[in-house]
């Protein structure tokens, strides 16, 4: 199953509710790096306005070395006037067909925020980085910062990015709109979004990289990295790397202090899996520690190794965990039993092991999960029964492990099922505090999001135009919300300190929203 491509495309991003917008064109400096960029204006016109990039090479670290900077940008969308939402009442569906001269717009109004970001090659995998500045942040502007892995054309120029975005504003759904909150009237700031950036050179395209689970929050204060952020990456070469990219981090998060040395080799190597690349990694926490923790990482050849780490070293077991056949997608520790975890794979199952289990087998499964790869999983982190999957065929399936048995026993029913998607699922994620909803991106460019507690109600229903029933009545009443715009989606994820906020990343670049249900 093909969940990476190292040919990328440049074709920039644009998005929105129900359908996906026009494309528009990259825009690059000469040194060839991206920048937030505005694809919703009818022509891009390289004036004032436009987001300026900032020359590294100019404002380099003390240091003097090259490969990070800063870039100002100006990526305010275009709103749809009133007569364009109504010359077209009825909604778009994703696969819907155009007719001859249309193009599909996003309805700013479904998107309280709203950014993207193109770079220079494609980050096919990315995850967030905590910081100190608040649990639950609900204000605007909206600041992020996340690490990434590049898949680069030339392989010798991939890296590890260390990313901070900061300066994201609320989407305006007109000029002339004023907040009535007077609360939040510093929201409405008119800087433009800034992204700075630490760059770590990395041997091979990346195929999978993963941050560290902090076992706390981080108190509250000047903003701070942790002493240690451990970041794990899948080289296709086969090797996986750690690296502490808490220097990095501190230097984006407080530019004005000192900052201890800028490193930029691995602190541990894996190599037991040989030249075998993989594109599953998770990180655990010993439940009671905070000094340290566990990568798992599965390759294609069906092995799954246990690297420890210690307040000062990292050790590799030499061996692996066999039950799967075939290549391991996706791996997932339990949220609450430090010992368990879940895998899926191109064998079509979902396995449950213990790594207190001697032979290294799995305990419990589901042998045809799918109907194909079951490419990724996710564990619920309120309802620990709970596990998500997607699989190649574009299917959702939720599972209640408690109704898993010994992996010979029949499959069990998953317990909600969803063909939305028409091509594979390529990441499924549960919110980190609402239990029944999740987010999910596929191969047929969309992110979707879910909630299964939702019910349909005939009573509810509101007025629908002729014909309209008969329509949407495949559209699940789970379904939430539909993101549109990117080509190729490859990961989603929850940033898990702005609730309702969601980072996507694709061949196209990434982008960040939140939409009005999660409002």
């Amino acid at each position: 199953m093909g969940k990476r491509a190292s040919s990328p495309t440049g074709n920039s991003a644009s998005k929105q509710a129900t359908a996906p917008a026009e494309g528009d064109r990259t825009k690059l400096d000469d040194e060839g790096m991206g920048e937030f960029e505005d694809q919703w204006e009818d022509e891009f016109e390289a004036d004032a306005d436009a987001g300026e990039v900032i020359d590294a090479a100019e404002h380099e670290d003390e240091d003097g070395e090259g490969g990070d900077g800063e870039m100002e940008v100006d990526d305010e969308p275009e709103p749809l006037e009133e007569e364009e939402r109504a010359a077209s009442p009825i909604p778009y569906l994703p696969g819907g067909a155009l007719e001859e001269g249309e193009t599909l717009q996003p309805d700013m109004t479904t998107y309280p925020l709203l950014h993207n970001f193109v770079p220079t090659w494609p980050s096919l995998s990315f995850d967030i980085l905590r910081d100190n500045l608040g649990e639950e942040r609900r204000g605007y502007p909206v600041s992020c910062s996340l690490v990434s892995g590049t898949q680069s054309m030339d392989r010798t120029a991939n890296e590890i990015t260390v990313m901070r975005w900061e300066g994201l504003g609320k989407t305006r759904k007109d000029e002339n709109d004023l907040d009535d909150d007077e609360d939040d009237s510093d929201d409405e700031a008119e800087d433009d979004p800034i992204l700075t950036f630490r760059a770590i050179p990395h041997q091979g395209c990346v195929n999978r990289i993963r941050a560290r689970i902090l076992p706390e929050p981080l108190s509250q204060g000047p903003p701070t990295a942790p002493d240690r952020y451990e970041v794990a990456t899948f080289s296709e070469t086969g090797k996986v790397h750690i690296f502490d990219v808490a220097p990095q981090l501190q230097s984006l998060l407080n530019p004005g202090a000192a900052n201890a040395p800028l490193s930029k080799l691995p602190l541990y190597t894996v190599d037991a899996h040989g030249r075998a690349e993989g594109y599953a990694l998770a990180w655990g926490n010993p439940i009671g520690t905070s000094t340290s923790a566990r990568l798992l990482s599965g390759d294609i050849h069906s092995k799954i190794f246990l690297t420890t780490m210690g307040p000062s070293s990292f050790t590799t077991s030499p061996k692996p965990f066999l039950s799967h056949t075939d290549s391991v997608e996706d791996l997932q520790w339990s949220p609450s039993e430090p010992t368990v975890f879940a895998s899926c794979s191109a064998d079509k199952s979902v396995r449950v092991w213990d790594i207190r289990v001697k032979d290294r087998k799995s305990v419990i499964g589901v042998a045809g999960a799918h109907d194909s790869d079951v490419n990724v999983i996710s564990w619920n982190l309120k309802t620990n029964y709970l596990l998500a999957s997607g699989g190649d065929e574009g299917g959702i399936k939720v599972w209640d492990l408690r109704n898993f048995k010994g992996t010979k026993a029949p499959a069990p029913t998953p317990v909600a099922s969803f063909n939305w998607h028409t091509a594979p699922i390529t990441s499924i994620e549960w919110h980190p505090t609402e239990d029944s909803c999740f987010a999910a991106s596929g191969a047929d460019d969309q992110v979707t999001l879910w909630d299964l507690s939702v019910e349909e109600d005939d009573d509810e229903k509101p007025s629908q135009q002729p014909g309209e029933a008969e329509r949407l009545k495949d559209v699940p009443s789970q379904l939430l919300f539909v993101h549109q715009g990117q080509k190729d989606i490859k990961e989603v994820h929850w940033h898990p300190q702005i609730p309702g906020v969601v980072v996507s990343t694709a061949l196209d670049g990434f982008n960040i929203f939140k939409s009005l249900p999660f409002a």
